[in-house]
């Protein structure tokens, strides 16, 4: 058994991260301000089997704090446009401040530490697919800049820690990701999709629709974060994500097929810097960490398709329960 801080652990990655952790044994400290997390994430892991493994602190990574710990999974950072706008201030604080105090905290322990980074780093790319050795295109000054640099910065932080210090320090960086536990009003594709095709509502897609993402289901992203924190030496940073390349209206038709829908599809101005193609190389976590991933994005869908449609569902009963209806179905967390 293994002692492990993960950072945003009542997050939709945290969550799951925490849940894979505790299965394997180990104890787990989930650290969360639940500014973009929700306890629900992490009810059903609070059980009589599990309690006596698992922490869950309420502390916001921007002030400093300290566990004895083994390993570090830091994810603390709101991760979607929607939300890391919401306050850019504060999320350039969280991404350097806050790795700043884990890392200090990872120093002092002497606990290996995974950072997770994002593919948003490469900006809007000029390379196709983007390595690890493209150094991006990036908009300084932004809207998007909050998160981009911000994570450039603790990416920056993680090498300067290992140099000067001797950390044992890995960095991840992750494409889009998906999965039961979204956050259904984040402002991602996927989420954004699901949500108004359950609802009737017009489906919205930005721009033409032929700029492409690449999604990775949950569980393959949380395989390739446990093997990098157990990797031997460190690879440098790691892309985490699956390289099958969709364009954003061939996941909005598919989406409306699994769903049955028969929202009309809308179109809107494209935001600023919205990267028009994203898809990762993964050689290097094929080679260092023999990992790739395995689930089908129609099957992965179709999970994430079967969670939103309850979750919507245990919100409607929540709400007539609450305007004096009869019904008093909770959400699934």
């Amino acid at each position: 058994m293994r002692r492990i801080l993960v950072t945003g652990g009542a997050g939709f990655l945290g969550s799951h991260l925490c849940e894979r952790l505790l299965q394997r044994g180990h104890y787990v400290i989930a650290v969360d301000n639940f500014f973009t997390g929700s306890r629900r994430n992490l009810a059903h892991l609070r059980g009589r089997d599990l309690r006596h493994q698992f922490e869950v602190v309420r502390h916001d990574i921007v002030d400093r704090f300290y566990a004895e710990v083994d390993e570090v999974y830091h994810l603390a950072c709101p991760a979607s446009p929607v939300h890391y706008q919401r306050n850019p201030v504060r999320t350039l604080q969280t991404a350097a401040i806050g790795t700043m105090n884990v890392l200090e905290l990872a120093t002092q322990a002497r606990a290996r530490v995974v950072i997770a980074s994002t593919s948003e780093i490469y900006g809007d790319p000029l390379v196709h697919p983007q390595v690890e050795t493209y150094w991006g295109n990036v908009n300084p000054v932004g809207k998007r800049a909050c998160y981009d640099e911000g994570k450039r910065c603790a990416e920056a932080l993680a090498v300067a820690y290992r140099d000067q210090h001797g950390l044992d320090v890995r960095v991840a960086r992750i494409f889009n990701t998906y999965g039961p536990r979204m956050h259904e009003a984040d402002g991602r594709v996927v989420s954004n999709f699901i949500v108004q095709a359950l609802r009737g509502e017009p489906v919205t897609i930005y721009g033409r629709g032929d700029q492409t993402r690449s999604l990775c289901y949950q569980s393959d992203l949380i395989d390739g974060l446990v093997a990098l924190m157990a990797a031997d030496g460190d690879p440098g940073p790691v892309n985490l994500g699956n390289p099958e390349e969709l364009t954003v209206c061939e996941l909005a038709e598919l989406i409306l097929e699994l769903t049955g829908s028969t929202s009309a599809i809308v179109h809107r101005d494209l935001p600023a810097d919205d990267p028009v193609r994203r898809r990762p190389d993964i050689t290097r976590a094929q080679e260092a960490l023999g990992w790739h991933p395995s689930v089908p994005v129609r099957k992965g869908l179709r999970a994430t398709v079967g969670w939103f449609r309850k979750h919507l569902a245990g919100a409607r009963s929540n709400g007539a329960a609450r305007d004096g209806g009869v019904s008093t179905a909770t959400a699934r967390p």
